[in-house]
């Protein structure tokens, strides 16, 4: 099991972003967690494609692209394009999960599944050997700064284990309501990588915050 934090720019200084970008660059920080929202498939607008494009001349870590939009499929090829190495898109909001994930696969980039807090992790049994990364929501999507919802530890425990019964590789990434106080459970019930919005960029160090989640 690894250890990766991938802070949430949604939670960054949008006036100051290439300030934020070099931060996470210098920092522990393993990933840059880019949430996509369309304003349909959650009640929130984040930003899009130019915004990706620009992070990615700067960012020296991979760009871990979380969409929550209607229709991933149809932008796979442009957040490609932008410099995304990583793009996880929902389950709630695809018909055919192996088609879109073969399709970010054959883009050559590394694909996840996402799941709502609701949404079991058995639905995954068929798919979780073709699958990257799962990314658990321990918060309802679409806004951040939510509390932490409890019953996502027993999901990522139930995760770990069909992962390890199917040999399968997948990377278990949760997103939501993350701190300093639950990051050492999380990591102790199975995950591997763990999103931060406003745990970093709201602290008065959040290099050191960083080395705290990390460690």
């Amino acid at each position: 099991m690894q250890k990766l934090i991938a802070p949430s720019l949604l939670s960054a200084d949008f006036l100051n972003l290439g300030n934020d970008v070099e931060m996470i660059n210098k920092s522990e920080a393993d990933w840059f967690h880019c949430d996509i929202m369309d304003g349909r498939f959650v009640p929130n607008i984040s930003f899009g494609i130019p915004v990706i494009q620009a992070i990615k001349k700067q960012a020296k870590k991979p760009l871990d692209v979380h969409l929550m939009i209607v229709e991933p499929e149809k932008y796979f090829e442009a957040f490609a394009k932008a410099g995304a190495d990583i793009i996880t898109f929902h389950y709630e909001a695809s018909t055919h999960i192996h088609r879109s994930v073969q399709q970010i696969k054959d883009l050559g980039l590394k694909a996840g599944v996402v799941l709502n807090p609701h949404t079991s992790v058995t639905l995954l049994e068929d798919i979780i050997s073709d699958l990257d990364v799962v990314l658990l929501m321990s918060v309802n999507p679409g806004f951040g700064g939510q509390k932490f919802i409890e019953r996502t530890y027993e999901k990522i425990k139930k995760l770990r284990s069909m992962i390890a019964e199917q040999n399968a590789h997948a990377l278990i990434e949760v997103d939501g309501g993350v701190n300093t106080t639950n990051a050492p459970l999380l990591f102790e019930a199975g995950a591997d990588v763990l999103v931060a919005g406003n745990a970093v960029f709201k602290s008065e160090n959040p290099t050191e915050t960083i080395k705290l989640l990390k460690n």
